[in-house]
């Protein structure tokens, strides 16, 4: 059967359909952004971005030189300099700034399930805790309790004491917002071996934060808390903490037999890594594009967050192949170390270069390289205002426009503090915590037109408000 598009149709779903609608056939009210003047713009970058899907290029380029990109590790300098010589070659003004990191080694680690006579049997898929201590070089075997929450910890009181506690808490599969269903059981993972250690657990095992059932951990960091003992501390993957409760559930006597190789290091001195194209009116006013360079050591971080690196420099690229001169700088920043507390968001935010300057606009992309959804403006509602008269020109990119609020991301948190309007795409992360700290965040789980229109809409927003302000 031959499906014919009607006429009309058609010219909707055009980039000029959709720019040329309520909000462009008209004069915008006072303050608010007129579409019409970026039109143009928005249609160069589109068709320079899906044609040569550079972004994707960029990824692979990535994560095939640099690999694993854990905070301190070879690799992750390796990736600084990769990144520098990549920027430099696009003809950006490129320098590094310093961020000291902490140098966390994972080891061999392995679990089991052991009988009576302190044999094992069953095996456990598990990895450390980024941070966490190691056991005793032999390992350590003790008694498991299941909890689902902490209030169920301080029910056990006294029993706890001797035990390695198994944090069993799924994520939210009922709720629409993966994001939301994280911030619920992500919690067990910072926070759980120093609860359990103020009750005198020995280690603290974690079911992995991730809506499927399967056979890959899933890392992350641990917090400890100084004024308890530290405690080896690991997440099991999603199918065996079923198989582990269950065990429990018959055998409440049993015990496990955990061996972390872990170690912490003397810190190293790392960098951001900086490209920018400066403004040729308000040089010293700022907008700033991010990600996070480091990843987890389990692969290469291809969502979280060479995405978002990527992403910032192909919307650098976008803008300077377009021909376009801005009035304000357009920065793109591949932040150091936000896996290990975010230092390097916060060293760039302190360093003295950033007394001459002004931050008008941050945007980070740190929820995987997926389809965008929505385009998200932080700050006033006055902001929120002036922008929503580009809302056609982003659906024209395949967004539903423009929404009030959001747009934020660890990375750049510093930096808003000090005056900058968070803004941000908001993708379609439905599956990123399928990938999110583990063996699977590859680069085929990115598709490059995805990622691509990210950066395209990363580029459309930079520039109008490198031009508009605040």
């Amino acid at each position: 059967m031959r499906f014919v598009i009607p006429t009309v149709l058609l010219a909707a779903l055009s980039l000029g359909g959709l720019v040329a609608g309520p909000g462009c056939q008209t004069e915008p009210p006072a303050g608010v952004i007129a579409p019409a003047v970026y039109a143009d713009i928005a249609e160069r970058l589109r068709a320079d971005g899906l044609r040569s899907e550079q972004a994707f290029t960029f990824l692979t380029d990535l994560t095939r030189t640099a690999g694993p990109r854990l905070s301190g590790s070879p690799v992750a300098a390796a990736a600084v300099e990769h990144m520098r010589r990549v920027m430099e070659s696009l003809g950006f003004e490129t320098w590094l700034e310093p961020t000291m990191v902490q140098h966390w080694v994972r080891g061999e680690e392995e679990a089991a399930i052991v009988d009576g006579p302190g044999k094992a049997d069953s095996s456990l898929t598990i990895c450390a805790l980024g941070g966490s201590v190691p056991t005793p070089a032999a390992g350590l075997t003790a008694p498991v309790v299941e909890v689902a929450s902490f209030e169920d910890l301080e029910r056990l009181g006294s029993a706890v004491s001797g035990t390695i506690v198994f944090f069993n808490r799924p994520m939210d599969r009922a709720r629409i917002e993966p994001f939301a269903a994280y911030g619920e059981s992500v919690i067990f993972r910072t926070e759980g071996a120093t609860r359990a250690a103020r009750q005198g657990a020995v280690a603290a095992l974690v079911r992995s934060v991730t809506p499927r059932i399967d056979a890959f951990p899933h890392t992350g960091l641990v917090v400890y808390d100084p004024q308890f003992p530290k405690i080896p501390a690991a997440a099991v993957s999603t199918i065996d903490a079923e198989m582990l409760s269950a065990r429990i559930k018959t055998e409440p006597a049993l015990r496990i037999r955990l061996r972390l190789g872990c170690d912490t290091l003397e810190p190293v001195l790392s960098a951001n890594v900086i490209g920018q194209i400066r403004g040729t009116t308000k040089p010293e006013e700022i907008v700033l594009l991010g990600g996070h360079l480091d990843s987890w050591d389990l692969a290469v971080g291809a969502h979280d967050d060479g995405a978002g690196c990527v992403q910032a420099v192909e919307a650098l690229r976008l803008i300077r192949e377009a021909g376009l001169k801005p009035r304000r700088t357009i920065r793109a920043v591949m932040f150091m170390n936000e896996e290990f507390g975010s230092s390097g968001g916060r060293d760039y935010a302190a360093e003295p270069r950033r007394n001459n300057e002004k931050h008008i606009v941050a945007m980070e992309s740190d929820r995987g390289g997926f389809l965008p959804l929505v385009f998200a403006v932080g700050g006033s509602a006055e902001t929120a205002k002036k922008f929503s008269g580009v809302g056609g020109l982003l659906q024209g990119l395949g967004l539903s426009g423009i929404r009030a609020g959001g747009g934020g991301g660890s990375d750049i948190g510093a930096i808003v503090q000090k005056g900058a309007i968070p803004m941000g795409f908001i993708p379609a992360s439905q599956t990123y915590f399928d990938f999110h700290h583990s063996a699977l965040d590859t680069l085929d789980k990115v598709h490059p037109r995805e990622l691509e229109l990210g950066a395209i809409v990363l580029a459309l927003m930079a520039y109008i408000s490198s031009e508009e302000g605040i």
